[in-house]
């Protein structure tokens, strides 16, 4: 009996530990991680609500997308971004954006903090021929870049 009570006891004993993570992702429990992650669903619904200004006050002024790619001609700064949202983005008659946060880890450079998810991207585009619109869908692996403004972030890429 002396062993059973002494086994329940030491399995028990790791519960204590046990991590807390924000409700539907895989963050740590923070206060930190709780401000970004708040910060990423306010950028997530304005993407679904076409929220080109919206989108573009979460924009850092020094935000730079490399494209993640060697090859420069997809690139854009800030300019280009708006450029983008104003353009491209705009001809999307609906969009339905869902994150699944992976993690949130401290940068090294200015403060940044990086936020890798997952995302499913559906949104409805016209076709080149006029007819009826059509549904695209895109899963995949992202990762945002943010600095600290004030009580809020702004995004410096990933956008």
């Amino acid at each position: 009996m002396r062993s059973l009570l002494v086994a329940l006891a030491l399995s028990v004993l790791p519960l204590g530990c046990a991590k807390h993570y924000i409700p539907n992702t895989d963050v740590e429990e923070t206060d930190l991680n709780r401000s970004v992650i708040e910060f990423c669903e306010r950028y997530r619904r304005a993407v679904e609500l076409r929220n080109v200004g919206q989108l573009m006050k979460f924009a850092d002024a020094s935000y730079y997308e490399d494209g993640g790619s060697v090859d420069t001609s997809d690139d854009h700064d800030y300019a280009g971004l708006k450029e983008f949202l104003e353009g491209q983005f705009r001809k999307a008659k609906a969009i339905r954006y869902e994150i699944r946060y992976r993690q949130v880890t401290p940068g090294r450079r200015n403060d940044s903090i990086f936020v890798d998810y997952t995302y499913t991207a559906s949104y409805k585009v016209p076709t080149t021929e006029g007819g009826e619109d059509v549904w695209r869908r895109e899963v995949a692996d992202n990762r945002l870049e943010l600095v600290r403004s004030g009580e809020t972030f702004k995004i410096v890429a990933g956008m």
